[in-house]
């Protein structure tokens, strides 16, 4: 009954752990949106280095011209969102973050699902006005204001101050799977319109001696396709818009659909290879309950004997031996169940990290496999009590 008992707690836990972490990952695939296709501007590995002492200019990325070519090319196409993404210091008086600033555009919450927790996001209106206002990601307000609150303050970057407006609240997940990709600290947005006025086109960067030119028109657009069947045929097109008209590989495409299509699969792989591998675990109660009942039929020889000599029949001795198993098998399958729904539990109470999600096929799946396995090795030891001779049987010491 041990053997059921671990066997049945085992698969319920382990497909409650894969659960868990598919979830995780496909939440964070559907944050970035299955409508969306998400352009990023990336440079080129050969323009990374340059001799010392030198000024170039580097031109690469998204442009206005791929926007209007998408938006020209596919009618389904509901919006697109442009970014410009730089990294630069955030100072509230003596506090200082070095962090993502983007300049994005009014809907951007909507078209990432981000909630904005404290205050609001920029309006339309502010973004006309090139207004001097900023919505600050939750990962960096405790270091920028630690002991007062964000929403109404000021910070300062480079030599312009911006009212922060609003308090992002935090993304699920975090790290490499967030939906721009952006980094563990965190970014404060500020009006697309804002940022080109203040920072422009161009981006300088020195370095040992040298100075590096930047001219990126756009570092990431969000692309919305009015209806998921056509993301797919939509992301074709514009990655052959990008092919023609780009000569180097300056630019990334991702299909958040695509990759949670891709997470499904390795979602049910895995789940599979997890419940195989559990599934051993009952094999092993199973064989246990046969060599149980084996060594029962052997010690009860002579029962079975008077029972037969008694008028018992064949199917008689095949039902008490069968009943037997399944009891013991179902018992064991019930204490497991609940084992296996406790474990899960206390991982996620202890473990804050890791998801674990018990599906309500799960238990009944473990409880139904451990019944089967009742059946199919007990039935072996019950049809072998059933073949004894009666008159052999009675005489067994």
């Amino acid at each position: 009954m041990l053997g059921i008992v671990f066997g049945v707690a085992s698969v319920i836990a382990m497909l409650a752990v894969g659960e868990g972490a598919s979830h995780a990952a496909q939440e964070q695939i559907r944050q970035q949106g299955s409508h969306n296709i998400i352009l990023r501007s990336v440079k080129p590995p050969e323009d990374e280095s340059g001799s010392g002492g030198q000024t170039w200019m580097i031109e690469y990325g998204i442009t206005h011209k791929d926007l209007k070519r998408i938006r020209a090319t596919l009618p389904m196409i509901d919006v697109i969102v442009p970014g410009r993404i730089f990294r630069n210091k955030v100072w509230n008086v003596g506090n200082r973050l070095d962090c993502e600033v983007m300049g994005t555009i009014a809907w951007y919450p909507k078209m990432q699902n981000r909630v904005v927790s404290s205050g609001r996001f920029f309006t339309e209106s502010e973004m006309e006005q090139r207004a001097s206002v900023c919505v600050l990601d939750a990962e960096i307000v405790p270091t920028l204001f630690p002991r007062e609150a964000a929403v109404g303050k000021s910070v300062r970057v480079g030599r312009d101050y911006y009212h922060v407006i609003g308090i992002m609240s935090p993304q699920t997940g975090g790290g490499e799977g967030t939906s721009s990709n952006q980094s563990t600290t965190g970014r404060m947005y500020i009006p697309l319109t804002t940022a080109q006025t203040r920072f422009g086109e161009i981006l300088v960067r020195q370095s040992s001696g040298s100075r590096e030119v930047e001219r990126v028109e756009f570092h990431e657009a969000i692309i919305t396709v009015d209806r998921i069947e056509d993301v797919i045929a939509a992301w074709r097109v514009i990655e052959d818009l990008f092919e023609r008209y780009h000569e180097k590989q300056d630019y990334e495409i991702i299909v958040p659909l695509d990759l949670l299509r891709a997470a499904e699969r390795t979602a049910r792989i895995f789940n599979l290879v997890l419940g195989a591998i559990a599934a051993i675990s009952l094999l092993v109660g199973g064989i246990g309950i046969m060599n149980i009942m084996l060594a029962s039929v052997t010690e009860r020889t002579r029962e079975i004997g008077i029972r037969r000599a008694l008028g018992a029949r064949r199917r008689d001795i095949i039902f008490q031996f069968l009943v037997e198993a399944v009891i013991l098998s179902g018992i064991g399958g019930i204490i497991g169940v609940t084992v296996g729904i406790i474990i899960p539990l206390l991982i996620s109470a202890f473990s804050s990290e890791m998801t674990t999600i018990v599906t309500f096929w799960s238990p009944i799946l473990a409880f139904s496999i451990s019944a089967a396995i009742g059946v199919a090795f007990g039935l072996y030891p019950a049809l072998r009590a059933a073949a004894m001779d009666p008159v052999i049987a009675l005489r067994h010491e």
